[in-house]
């Protein structure tokens, strides 16, 4: 599910332990905390966001369910669901916590490849000029 510029898609990872529905929720909520959404947006259908992520379409209506509950998007009969304008913003602790749950989940991956927790950190630090300099490595 990409906006106009490109930069928003949803990316579903079973790995991590967290329901689809709320990986879902996050990933909206984290796009409009940090401006790749904004109000006026048109999220896709129900079935076609569930098509496109390959799950139930239920998964995809029990998410927007919840976002549009909590005033993040609200859902126009015959027109589709669309952001709010209601602005949101994530506290770095609850910014911090996000990652904590994506790392976790990443490491626990890797190390059953066996990677260690050094590699990977010896990895990073090795790409991290390529990242810096437009993601060229």
């Amino acid at each position: 599910m990409a906006d106009k510029k490109g930069d928003f898609r949803i990316i579903l990872d079973p790995s991590t332990g967290i329901p689809v529905y709320r990986q879902i929720i996050l990933q909206i909520e984290m796009a409009l905390a940090d401006g790749r959404l904004a109000a006026g947006y048109q999220l896709p259908t129900v079935r076609g966001l569930a098509v496109e992520l390959r799950v139930n379409p239920n998964t995809v209506a029990r998410a927007y369910s919840e976002l549009e509950i909590r005033g993040m998007v609200s859902t126009q009969f015959g027109a589709g669901t669309f952001v709010s304008g209601r602005e949101v913003t994530l506290s770095d602790d609850e910014r911090r916590q996000i990652l904590a749950q994506l790392v976790r989940g990443f490491v626990s991956q890797a190390s059953s490849y066996g990677f260690s927790v050094a590699d990977i950190t010896a990895y990073l630090q090795e790409n991290r000029a390529g990242s810096e300099l437009g993601g060229k490595q």
